[in-house]
């Protein structure tokens, strides 16, 4: 006797993680916790993802959760398309991302604020 209601099982294939460079840039909210007399600033980001789309979410999404305000996201690929284009990727740096994978989560590996005057 079979079951003429029952489905088919399909299997999702599970796309693996992987790690994006992205710098973020980050305008002025209350409570950011960015320098005094700075007007924003430059976030450079580890994040994990199945695709750059979505490691873009997940770090704007942080972001706001830790009140910065994201403005901009600029993404530089993975270490693999990194190394590819010809950039140096240093020990720590691989490291970081190395993190952010076991985490599958967002690094922010350096912030660099922004002032009008010099």
């Amino acid at each position: 006797m079979t079951d003429e209601t029952a489905k088919p099982t399909v299997e999702k294939i599970k796309r693996p993680q992987q790690v994006f460079t992205l710098v973020v840039e980050v305008g002025r909210s209350a409570d950011d916790g960015l320098p005094k007399g700075a007007t924003g600033a430059a976030l450079m980001c580890y994040a994990s993802g199945v695709d750059e789309a979505e490691a873009v979410r997940e770090t704007v999404a942080i972001l706001k959760q830790a009140d910065l305000a994201p403005l901009d996201v600029t993404g530089y690929g993975t270490l693999a398309e990194r190394v590819a284009q010809g950039d140096e990727i240093d020990a720590e740096e691989r490291a970081l991302m190395d993190r952010a994978l076991a985490e599958n989560s967002v690094i922010v590996a350096q912030m660099t604020p922004f002032y009008d005057k010099p």
